[in-house]
């Protein structure tokens, strides 16, 4: 563990808490921003509801090349620089996409915005793994994480409030200029690196370095559980703007926009998860989260608006504690290429991502608003119930 004293702890810590949070507010935003937009896409595009979930699906393709690659990256050169070109270059994008009356330029643009989005949790969670004292790391993390719901909380409410009242390409516009600001700030506030330690190995030995940490069974268990976590997640908020614009409820987007404040639950939920976590165990906790997020969707099936909104609340609740905690385990894990492992970690989330926002759409068709909730809240608990009689019958035989 580090020695340092409390006057040099201070200062860095909550330049670079509040630094990342910033950081991880805009890309979350930017990432999720389409989500609320799909009826909007498939109606002024003439396109499918699975083909407008594209413009969400192909930016996460992005990001996962992205993480891949600059996990490596990042892991040489060092982990401030990629975060702040993370910004600029998720930022840009917001300002050309609307030029354009094209689906297919807006689906390029929007995976090489991916790609830009990458940079930052490509090495954020390596950065503060290595800035931070562990005592504090679990913190940051949690605030992190925290800044994760926060933004993709505000952008979707954002550019859904904004694309009623005004236009889709206008809500582009005020993301692009959101992005701007917030890369200023980061620019003058984000410390240098003072522990990062280049790694001068081959390209090769990287590689090699990569699948060493796919050969860890816990680190694969792990990785299993974001991408299925993800993929319900993402699945019931893909699909929330077409069940609330139907009948019996008919709602305006603006006011299906306004579900996505549910995420405020998760940007509560990702720091007490930290805290209790360190008084019950990670493991206990997580279980709880993924209980309590399968229980949220659940009441989504009532047919009542006040039931849906808590139960969207309540599976924000426990996504998000359940994810902190998922997170948080991977340094645990690993002793060396964090970097790498952080990001594989993250492919893994976002598969579940890209999954969540393209391939159910035969079981809308096919079941309809409760079957797909029956079924994706099932794979969580099922997976972690999985984990459990692996983990029990590693210690039976041991």
């Amino acid at each position: 563990m580090r020695q340092q004293d409390q006057s040099t702890i201070y200062v860095p810590f909550w330049r670079i808490t509040i630094s990342l949070a910033l950081a991880s507010f805009f890309v979350f935003a930017g990432l999720y921003a389409v989500q609320p937009l799909f009826p909007v896409f498939v109606k002024t595009f003439g396109v499918s509801v699975s083909t407008s979930g594209l413009s969400l699906s192909l930016t996460v393709v992005g990001l996962i090349i992205g993480l891949i690659l600059l996990g490596f990256l990042s892991d040489r050169n060092g982990r401030t620089m990629f975060i702040k070109w993370s910004l600029a270059g998720s930022a840009i994008p917001f300002l050309v996409i609307p030029l354009f009356d094209s689906f297919i330029v807006l689906l390029a643009l929007r995976m090489l915005q991916g790609l830009a989005l990458a940079g930052l949790p490509a090495a954020a969670l390596a950065y503060l793994n290595e800035e931070i004292d562990k005592k504090r790391v679990h913190v940051a993390t949690a605030l992190y994480i925290s800044s994760n719901a926060l933004g993709g909380m505000v952008g979707r409410v954002l550019t859904g409030y904004i694309t009623d009242h005004y236009s889709w390409q206008m809500a582009f516009y005020v993301l692009a200029a959101l992005g701007i600001v917030i890369l200023a700030a980061v620019i003058i506030m984000l410390p240098k690196s003072r522990f990062f330690e280049p790694s001068n190995d081959s390209f090769k030995r990287d590689l090699t370095a990569f699948a060493y940490h796919l050969k860890n069974p816990a680190l694969l268990l792990i990785f299993g559980l974001g991408i299925v976590l993800q993929l319900s997640f993402t699945g019931m908020w893909t699909y929330i703007p077409f069940y609330l614009e139907a009948p019996p409820f008919s709602l305006p987007l603006d006011v299906i926009s306004y579900t996505f404040l549910a995420y405020g639950l998760g940007v509560i939920g990702s720091p007490i998860a930290g805290w209790l976590a360190a008084h019950f165990g990670l493991r206990r906790v997580r279980l709880a989260g993924v209980v309590v997020m399968a229980a949220g969707m659940l009441l989504t099936l009532v047919s009542s608006l006040s039931m849906i909104a808590i139960g969207l609340c309540v599976t924000c609740l426990g996504f998000f504690t359940a994810h902190s905690l998922t997170a948080s385990s991977v340094g645990e894990e690993v002793s060396h290429h964090k970097g790498s492992a952080s990001s594989l970690y993250l492919v893994s989330y976002y598969i579940g991502v890209s999954l969540g926002s393209s391939v159910l759409s035969p079981l809308w068709h096919r079941f309809g608003w409760t079957g797909l909730m029956v079924i994706i809240m099932c794979i969580p608990v099922l997976y972690v119930l999985f984990i459990r009689m692996v983990q029990y019958k590693k210690r039976k035989a041991a």
